[in-house]
């Protein structure tokens, strides 16, 4: 489904010759025409793919809310233009990145755009990146590209469901840093945010509870198997929608599809802190149909039902015993094998008698 946007306008955060951060900022919205819609979409495209997203909201509890919020507030409703509350934000971020030590520098972008019955401010420092081209002459020629495929610095906030719903702690979307304090988080700070739950979390306990389920109800491994997979399947299409886990919509599919007699939806509601939806996580649901490992060179992953069949496992020797390796693996380690055998018959010929 394609995004349908409002407005957009570009703003320059850049060092002068002083090495100071500043602002170069654009008086007027760009017109919205499809080739803009396009690259607005490319960037709405990469921002659903990644999955270290971390989720906020405006805190409740104070009376004075900050510059970005009330700067939103009045945008919303009609009181303060789209170009001025750009303005506005941008000089909240730039002073907020002047007061740390980040060299962050690039084109701004905010952008207010409407998808799956939801609207959306976008917020996102992308790289302006020189590319060089071979024109009709056979000349090389260098232009400048904005970067969409790989971007980091990003907001976005659902304005839909921050009207609807303003104490809701998920309005508001960002990518997290992987390790530690990231320069993604001082987004946070210059609106004045604070992170809500964690989707990575909601996941695990998810898995965790479908897993706890199955003991609960005694289930035999080829209906806990079936338990697994129809609950994978439902996260992955919703993933590949890009729409939010329900937990009732799921609750309702495992007790269509295995015909359980117990309520998956009671079974969570009682002792699990599960929203009632949240993003799926890639990375975490694989886990539900597979068995996935690495450490120490070694990097292991095979699905679920092969365990007690095609694959043995020893828990006192702490062995894996695997019948019937992949073709492809299997070629490689002939190959080798060979190889070392060969190796080993060279040295036999020309040790010293003993």
């Amino acid at each position: 489904m394609n995004i349908s946007a409002m407005n957009i306008i570009l703003h320059s955060l850049n060092y002068d010759t002083d090495g100071t951060l500043q602002c170069t900022k654009r008086e007027g919205e760009l017109p919205i025409s499809p080739s803009i819609e396009e690259f607005l979409s490319k960037i709405h495209r990469t921002y659903q793919s990644k999955t270290n997203k971390a989720f906020a909201s405006f805190p409740t509890e104070t009376d004075r809310p900050q510059v970005f919020q009330r700067a939103l507030e009045k945008e919303m409703a009609g009181e303060l233009d789209f170009v001025s509350f750009s303005q506005t934000a941008v000089d909240c971020l730039l002073a907020e990145l002047q007061k740390q030590d980040f060299a962050e520098q690039g084109i701004l972008l905010f952008s207010k755009y409407s998808w799956t019955a939801s609207n959306y401010l976008l917020i996102a420092l992308l790289q302006n990146n020189e590319s060089v081209s071979v024109n009709e002459n056979l000349e090389l020629t260098t232009s400048q590209h904005l970067e969409t495929s790989k971007i980091q610095l990003v907001t976005r906030i659902d304005l839909t469901l921050l009207e609807r719903s303003p104490e809701s702690n998920r309005y508001l979307s960002f990518i997290k840093g992987r390790v530690g304090r990231q320069v993604s988080d001082f987004f946070l700070d210059f609106m004045g945010a604070q992170e809500g739950f964690d989707a990575k979390v909601q996941n695990q306990v998810l898995m965790k509870a479908v897993e706890e389920f199955c003991d609960k109800e005694a289930l035999p491994i080829e209906k806990k198997q079936e338990v697994r997979e129809v609950a994978f399947d439902y996260c992955k299409e919703q993933l590949k929608q890009g729409e939010d886990i329900e937990l009732t919509t799921l609750a309702e599919q495992l007790k269509e599809a295995p015909q359980l007699e117990g309520s998956f939806y009671d079974f969570v509601s009682e002792d699990y802190q599960l929203e009632q939806n949240f993003p799926a996580d890639r990375s975490v649901m694989r886990k539900l149909t597979k068995y996935v490992g690495q450490g120490g060179g070694v990097s292991i992953s095979f699905d679920q039902k092969h365990l007690g069949e095609r694959i043995q496992y020893d828990a006192d020797s702490d062995t894996l015993t695997i019948k019937g390796v992949p073709p492809n693996l299997r070629e490689q380690l002939k190959r080798d094998a060979s190889s070392l055998l060969s190796d080993d018959e060279i040295i036999d010929d020309n040790a010293p008698p003993f």
